[in-house]
């Protein structure tokens, strides 16, 4: 597993559909095939533009096919609310 930070820009006004979709059944599942869902966490800018997680992943290439729209769960949804994103690899030190 690594530990990975994910920062996504958001459309205006589309937090709360970018976070209903991720706290849905449909999105939760998707998520477990990529991270330890118990070991996320996440915060967000106070005007709501902007999220952040730090996830450990245990499938990279799912993580990447969730965030750039080639997930066919994901892509509907990440397609009317994301702007841009920001992948890191944490390193502890």
């Amino acid at each position: 597993m690594k530990d990975i930070l994910v920062v996504a820009k958001l459309k205006e006004g589309k937090f709360e559909k970018f976070m209903g979709f991720m706290k849905s059944e449909e999105g939760m599942n998707e998520r477990r095939k990529i991270a330890d869902l118990t070991k996320t966490l996440g915060t967000v800018s106070p005007d709501k533009s902007a999220v952040m997680f730090k996830i450990a992943v245990h499938n990279e290439g799912g993580l990447h096919s969730f965030l750039d729209g080639s997930n066919p769960v994901s892509k509907p949804i990440f397609g009317e609310v994301m702007e841009s994103y920001e992948i890191f690899e944490l390193n502890k030190v």
